[in-house]
């Protein structure tokens, strides 16, 4: 007997023996519609991935036409439900439910499937195809996403409570791949999920045991189900992947038990009804001519013409649609009624969910000269100044709050039936972490940030990725951000991270000198139209007097001349820590005859957004440039024309901060002997 079980082994309802006969007449019809529309594309375009589209059709079809709200003329619409497809490489199946369900997909672009510049490429991209809630393909980034958005709804809807009800109440859906549940970043989001209680996240799992190599089982044996119910998930099987009723109500008793998330474990056949069924070459190549003919033709469905959508199709697609369009009518009807309101809840609705996020006034220096603080600190103090004007602002740290410094006080935990706290514990899961912030961006309302060491930025790298990619609102804090950190030894020392953050286009990394400039980098990540990487020390840094040093406007044009020199010899360009010991340099220099002049690198990308007679007024060529930083020289020498790098080229050491910088080399005589080098004198 088909249908849907719960973990236990209840069955949720009974199928129907014959495995076709299990989808009545417009289902199936649908269901197929989607499979050939993916089958087609994937002919169309000689490339793509036609397993996972026949064989999960009928779980996409159940989610999206029977209980997915949304509106395609809106595709934005805050209190839609979201979709995401983790299985990214079964895209052709997402964008045929989109063009299927009235979103702007015309037919046209999938037959433009994988094509330059068409709105149907190879793996979701959100910000390129209408309905698509996020970049997904490298496997298990979608999962956590998902973790993230079901995070955000549940902040919101408890923020705002009760006097809010029905303005933020929606579900996340995903549906994940054999190789999503491998990636460990799933075990992690979903060891934070069930922690949470995340009870309207709804995962279905296409466990068709299939992999590239062959049988999932050649490297993947173990009981999924066991696993989440241990991470604190429902869990529930279908044993039928074609059976559209038992699907729905697994999803419907999922729906129903608002204490945990759900994963349902649906059995399907990668490739169902081809010749390819239940193998590997099913996966990632098209099926080729005679097998997709030989695939039409055993399910029923007619050769010609290609890109078929059978009126019947869209009449009852057209339902769905017309459902989620009357959902976000009445939506609107309660948004207007509680924006009218002078209420907290009123207020904070408007700031977040309807009106967007306010941005931080540029405001005056915060800090005052004489003081040492580490930028990790003075971070800590920005943060809290920013949350008590920006609502939206949550977040927290990989288990380093004491550390990082990202407490926001007052500001209560999340935890389970306490979503609306504004401290994350993330736990020990960096991977994770990254991903859910994206998540919780991508889901709107809220500004996320999240922390760790620099060195661990290595573990979120796919998820930095992403976030660039999307061009997310987040900002990422990474305090002990060089060998100055001491003790801890190379393991936590970072080397090649800055740089290598650096690398991923569309990330602004800010590494800032003193407090004030902290705060000002703090402003500009929080301004920006994208995700920002804050680098912050742990060893205490001299405030810069406000009064001699541009700390707080210069860092908006990423670098800037901190202390000039009347017809400078030299250019010294430092970040960071670094930059106190050019200070010092100049000091030296000037009294051996040399003028330096010294500027602070606090971004290199707002830098590269600046005029190139800017960016020549500071660096002013012909002049040598000498750079300085306590991580890799590569990318340093030959930076906007650079002679000479100061760096590290090696890992750390174990001892006293002072003592690692010092005995590797970040001492003012190194720069002022490199800089005399440069000018001639030496």
């Amino acid at each position: 007997m088909t249908g849907a079980r719960a973990g236990g082994g209840r069955e949720i309802s009974a199928g129907r023996a014959d495995r076709r006969c299990a989808i009545d007449t417009i289902d199936r019809l649908c269901v197929d519609t989607l499979r050939f529309l993916a089958v087609d594309m994937v002919e169309e375009a000689k490339s793509g991935h036609p397993g996972l589209p026949l064989g999960a059709a009928p779980m996409l079809f159940a989610i999206w036409d029977r209980f997915l709200r949304f509106d395609p003329a809106h595709p934005d619409w805050p209190d839609r439900d979201r979709f995401v497809l983790s299985a990214g490489h079964g895209s052709a199946l997402l964008y045929a439910a989109l063009h299927l369900y009235g979103y702007d997909l015309p037919i046209d672009e999938l037959r433009r499937f994988r094509a330059w510049g068409s709105r149907t490429p190879g793996h979701p991209e959100y910000g390129r195809t209408p309905g698509v809630d996020c970049t997904t393909g490298p496997l298990g980034q979608g999962f956590a996403m998902a973790v993230g958005m079901a995070a955000a709804e549940a902040h919101l809807a408890a923020r705002l409570g009760p006097a809010a009800r029905g303005v933020v109440d929606h579900r996340t859906f995903a549906l994940v791949s054999d190789g999503d549940m491998m990636e460990g970043i799933s075990n992690e989001a979903a060891s934070l999920a069930g922690t949470l209680g995340l009870g309207k996240l709804v995962v279905l799992y296409d466990d068709n045991g299939i992999s590239i190599e062959g049988p999932v089982s050649i490297a993947f044996t173990e009981d999924v189900e066991a696993r989440f119910r241990a991470l604190g998930w429902g869990t529930m099987l279908v044993d039928d992947g074609e059976d559209v009723d038992g699907i729905a109500a697994a999803i419907e008793a999922a729906c129903g038990d608002p204490g945990r998330p759900s994963l349902i474990l649906v059995s399907t056949h990668i490739g169902y009804g081809s010749p390819k069924q239940d193998s590997a070459a099913a996966h990632g190549e098209p099926l080729g001519n005679a097998a997709a003919r030989e695939t039409k033709r055993n399910l029923g469905w007619p050769q010609e013409p290609t890109f078929l959508v059978p009126e019947e199709a869209r009449a009852h697609a057209a339902a769905a649609v017309a459902r989620g369009r009357a959902a976000r009518d009445a939506w609107l009807e309660r948004a207007a009624i509680l924006e009218a309101k002078e209420t907290e809840a009123a207020s904070l609705f408007r700031q977040t969910v309807a009106g967007g996020l306010p941005v931080a006034g540029s405001g005056g220096p915060l800090f005052a000269a004489g003081d040492r603080i580490a930028t990790r600190s003075a971070s800590e103090t920005v943060l809290n100044r920013l949350a008590a004007g920006i609502p939206g602002l949550v977040g927290g740290s990989a288990d380093l709050a004491p550390s990082t410094r990202t407490v926001i006080e007052g500001g209560g935990d999340m935890a389970r039936g306490e979503a609306g706290g504004r401290n994350i514990h993330f736990g020990v899961r960096e991977h994770a972490m990254g991903a859910f912030v994206n998540g919780m961006a991508l889901h709107g309302g809220l500004l996320p940030f999240c922390a760790t060491f620099l060195v661990f930025s290595d573990y979120m790298r796919p998820a930095l990725r992403l976030a660039a990619m999307m061009g997310v609102r987040a900002i990422f804090l990474f305090t002990h951000d060089s060998i100055g950190l001491g003790e801890d030894g190379p393991t936590h020392q970072p080397i090649e991270q800055a740089m290598s953050l650096r690398l991923i286009p569309g990330l602004a990394v800010f590494r800032p000198a003193d407090a004030n400039e902290t705060a000002a980098a703090w402003r500009l990540a929080v301004e920006r139209d994208g995700p920002s990487a804050i680098l912050l020390s742990r060893q205490k840094l001299a405030v810069l007097d406000p009064d001699v040093f541009d700390t707080t406007a210069g860092p908006a044009r990423g670098a800037y001349v901190l202390a000039d020199a009347p017809a400078p010899d030299i250019v010294i360009a430092a970040t960071g820590s670094e930059v106190h010991l050019a200070l010092e340099a100049q000091d030296s220099l000037r009294g051996r005859g040399t003028n330096a002049r010294v500027v602070s690198v606090v971004s290199w990308e707002l830098f590269a957004e600046q005029a190139a007679e800017y960016r020549r007024t500071v660096l002013s060529p012909p002049l040598p440039r000498l750079t300085v930083e306590a991580g890799v020289t590569s990318g340093w020498v030959g930076w906007e024309t650079g002679n000479d790098a100061i760096g590290l080229d090696r890992f750390g050491a174990s001892a006293p901060g002072e003592t690692v910088m010092q005995l590797l080399g970040f001492e003012t005589e190194r720069i002022v002997e490199a800089a005399e080098t440069l000018v001639g004198k030496r």
